[in-house]
């Protein structure tokens, strides 16, 4: 029986080469175990990161190419002959696919069995595949030393017809490279401390493996690109359905198990579905074909028929944002460590300490993900800022044991002003304040080669309530997409000091001002309305759930308003080489 190894990858973004040696260096590893594995799957785009862009045409290769380098680190390597299958960028003749290799390296039978092209190209949301590759056009099995297999790429899987034709064309065992962003904080039913999405991944494999009485392998990426984690998860299910192996999350792991054909013998015996379809699947086609020979004919239509009623406005779920905070801790920790030192080869950050929870958040994040020695907590006061401020600032510096800087600004803010002159109302001067803050940490990230890191949260960012290229506008930020109200949650569970997670959230930037004072709502009400207006519901459809509509309105107008302040400047394009529009390159994020 074959001995399958799912090699759950991180690879860095753009670098064929040095991916292809870290592959060369796992054939080394797994064929010094004592029972090597007899094939390898590896993740989609494993050897050069999946989001691309432009650089996809720089780092597409030929299959033959593909073979040729692989061959040669397994031969490198001194491993026995392996079967592989992996995710990469072909370039087939002019055109440019996703797809899959699958081959023999080593011994006699070395060579190329299938390359497999990806047919159905995700084109939404934070996908653009159809931009930037073509779709494949078929979906078969194959002959391997270890019977017959077919290969599938990602969201190929998620279109039930496509495993159907794998198994009708005899496959035993279906191979999945995927790259799936790992979404969703929900704790829901599942088992804590793993992405949403890779519950219905795990869903979707069980139902094809129990329906066609196949093997199903699914090698997830790992690692962050442009802020969007792959979060690994990896998993292999038995002919029945049942879960053989499992990945972690968050972390390269190579798993393996032995695939049994007499499995796939009894489960199809005790549920004979595969062979149920092939029996009435020509039956079905057959009338599939003569209802379009018929046309859409049939019975004529009642023009009288009353059209369907609206449906009535959607009710709230239970607590919509409500998360699984060690997963929020796990997955940002490592955002940290993946952004800040593999991405950009910083060992230290420095971080703008304010003493509120934003900013104590970002900083417990960054102590545990580089350890305390490499953060440094800057303390930025004005002369009106609150002395409750510097001191909750020392609750944080002191629980954490990380290095602190006081810089104080008043200087640097009421030298600016006056030399600008006038009298600066209070929002303006509050906005030199935090442009001087930023001026202050790029410096000292300057000086102690230490990346800034950002504090500011979901809610401020869809308000428009930051000083826009200041609050906003460091490298990294970990806490971004997080609501007000999810960054209290995890900060009770990072262990936060109770005082700063229970006083009123507030800049600081005048006295007696509060967050909430200055929206008119409360986070707890204003996060609701934005989750809602930004999953599509319409105003009405909220206002259904239990705010008023002004509440709404003010809600709607300010994200409505600050759509400007979230991006960065607008340039205007002139070339076919604009930067962000043309010119999208591998590492341009």
């Amino acid at each position: 029986m074959p001995r399958l190894a799912i090699a759950q990858f991180r690879p860095t973004k753009g670098a064929y080469a040095e991916n292809l040696a870290r592959v060369g260096a796992l054939f080394r590893e797994m064929g010094g175990w004592p029972d090597p594995p007899d094939i390898v799957l590896f993740p989609e785009a494993a050897l050069t990161g999946y989001f691309l862009e432009g650089g996809v045409r720089e780092l597409a290769v030929e299959a033959p190419r593909l073979f040729a380098d692989l061959a040669a680190q397994h031969r490198d390597s001194g491993a026995p002959p392996v079967d592989v299958a992996i995710g990469f960028y072909e370039l087939h003749g002019s055109r440019l696919h996703n797809s899959a290799l699958y081959a023999t390296l080593g011994g006699p039978e070395a060579g190329i069995r299938h390359v497999h092209r990806k047919v159905f190209l995700p084109t939404y949301g934070v996908f653009d595949e159809e931009r930037f590759v073509e779709a494949g056009k078929t979906v078969r099995a194959f002959d391997t030393r270890f019977g017959r297999l077919a290969m599938l790429v990602c969201e190929d899987a998620w279109h039930s017809l496509a495993p159907t034709l794998a198994a009708l064309d005899g496959a035993h065992t279906i191979l999945i490279p995927s790259a799936t962003p790992a979404r969703g904080l929900d704790p829901g039913e599942r088992a804590p401390g793993r992405p949403a999405n890779l519950e219905r991944w795990e869903r979707l494999a069980q139902g094809i493996a129990e329906e066609h009485g196949v093997y199903v392998a699914v090698a997830q990426l790992v690692g962050f690109e442009g802020g969007k984690a792959f979060a690994g998860g990896s998993v292999l299910m038995g002919p029945r359905g049942d879960t053989l192996l499992q990945g972690p999350v968050f972390e390269p792991a190579i798993l393996a198990a032995d695939l049994e054909p007499a499995a796939i013998t009894r489960a199809r015996a005790d549920a004979p579905l595969l062979s149920d379809l092939e029996l009435r699947l020509p039956h079905l086609l057959d009338g599939r074909r003569d209802v379009e020979a018929q046309g859409r004919s049939g019975p004529p239509v009642d023009r009288a028929t009353p059209p369907l009623s609206v449906p009535p406005p959607r009710r709230p779920t239970a607590d919509p944002l409500r998360i699984d905070p060690e997963l929020a801790r796990t997955w940002l920790v490592e955002f940290i460590r993946d952004e800040v030192q593999r991405r950009r080869g910083f060992e230290n950050v420095v971080i703008g300490l304010s003493g509120g929870v934003d900013s104590a958040v970002a900083a417990f994040l960054a102590a545990e993900a580089l350890g305390p020695e490499h953060v440094t907590a800057v303390r930025m006061p004005y002369r009106t800022s609150s002395p409750e401020s510097l001191a909750h600032a020392d609750l944080v510096i002191d629980r954490l044991g990380v290095a602190a800087r006081t810089v104080d600004i008043s200087a640097g803010v009421d030298g600016l002003v006056s030399a600008i002159g006038g009298e600066p109302d209070g929002p303006r001067r509050g906005n030199v304040m935090a442009r001087m803050r930023m001026i202050t940490l790029f410096d000292l990230s300057a000086q102690l080669k230490a990346l800034p890191l950002g504090t500011g949260n979901k809610s401020e960012r869809l308000l428009g309530y930051f000083t826009w290229h200041a609050d906003d506008s460091p490298p990294v930020n970990p806490i971004g997409d997080l609501f007000k109200t999810q960054v209290w949650a995890l900060a009770r569970h990072l262990g936060v000091p109770d005082a700063i997670i229970s006083k009123p959230a507030s800049a600081d930037l005048l006295q007696g001002q509060t967050d909430e004072g200055d929206f008119g709502i409360s986070y707890a009400r204003a996060d609701l309305i934005l989750h809602w207006l930004l999953s599509g519901l319409r105003p009405e459809e909220i206002e259904a759930q239990g705010f008023t509509a002004a509440e709404v309105a003010l809600v709607r107008a300010r994200l409505d308003g600050t759509h400007w302040k979230r991006r960065l400047p607008t340039v205007a394009m002139l070339s076919q080489t604009s930067i962000g529009e043309y010119y999208l390159r591998p590492v341009d994020y």
